[in-house]
């Protein structure tokens, strides 16, 4: 099972970033990680009936419909979805390479909410997309800064470990679960 994180922060020491990496440590499949800060704004001149969308657009997609499952680690900015995630979902929108793929929404927060408004915001972006967001596999994680080793840049408090492991498992699980109602659908 391949998995594609998208990273909702394109700081190098985000509290984010480590707790992606963390997650597709513990992901038993291979993994990758989509670089969406080098797509353009999302414009639907450059995506139109006759127009050849970007490389950079190209390849999110070819790595979204290549992938089994996604998963969307992202920080909230003024209790929104930060804008380099918003515009590569928008890019993603149309293609339909989202349909009913099985995706976990992760937001962490040095407060106390766990940053709720983006991940509620990214769920329903995805749902309308008409993506399988798994809700048992969506996590908020409140309070992540003591909960990072700054040296290795990875989550090392062991109950937030463990729930981001239930959270995969709940992940590869649906993914299990669609591949055997697509087979099911096609016989």
């Amino acid at each position: 099972m391949r998995l594609l994180a998208l990273s909702g922060s394109l700081r190098a020491r985000s509290s984010n970033g480590a707790v992606l990496r963390s997650a597709l440590a513990l992901w038993d499949g291979p993994t990758a990680t989509a670089d969406i800060g080098a797509l353009p704004h999302f414009n639907p001149d450059l995506d139109g009936e006759d127009a050849t969308p970007p490389a950079s657009v190209a390849a999110l997609r070819t790595a979204v419909a290549t992938s089994d499952a996604l998963l969307l680690v992202s920080p909230e900015y003024a209790h929104g979805v930060p804008g380099v995630l918003k515009n590569a979902l928008d890019w993603l929108v149309s293609s339909g390479e989202c349909v009913h793929k099985p995706t976990a929404v992760i937001t962490a927060s040095p407060f106390p909410t766990g940053g709720d408004h983006a991940n509620a915001q990214l769920r329903e972006i995805l749902r309308m997309m008409t993506g399988e967001v798994v809700t048992a596999a969506c996590r908020e994680i409140p309070a992540i800064g003591p909960k990072i080793d700054p040296t290795t840049e990875r989550v090392t408090d062991e109950t937030t470990l463990a729930d981001l492991d239930v959270a995969l498992t709940q992940l590869a699980t649906a993914v299990t679960a669609t591949a055997t109602a697509l087979t099911s659908e096609q016989h």
